[in-house]
């Protein structure tokens, strides 16, 4: 008998999962990409890079950014009623509308 992975990315092959002609690592223009304090930015996980991704469960959620910490940036959501803040990587956020 196997044991179940208790893994970060388990049971995220479907939301990891990116189109053929968008494989392999984004743009530099993605990585280095600058926001303010106050922007209203979009979760998307970038499966291409480990480093700085928050956790799975937050993918496509929507929050403020509320400061930096290293070159991270600590966004704020709201999750069940409660506030959560959650550090990220440029790469793993896009600006919502």
């Amino acid at each position: 008998m196997v044991k179940a992975s208790k893994g970060l990315r388990r049971r995220s092959r479907n939301i990891l999962r990116k189109s053929p002609r968008s494989r392999g690592i984004p743009p530099v223009a993605r990585i280095i990409r600058k926001f303010e304090e106050g922007d209203s930015v979009s979760i998307k996980v970038e499966p291409s890079i480990k480093d700085g991704a928050p956790h799975i469960r937050f993918q496509g959620r929507t929050g403020k950014i509320i400061g930096i910490q290293g070159r991270a940036y600590k966004i704020l959501i709201y999750d069940g009623g409660k506030e959560k803040i959650i550090l990220s990587d440029a790469v793993h956020l896009t600006k919502a509308e």
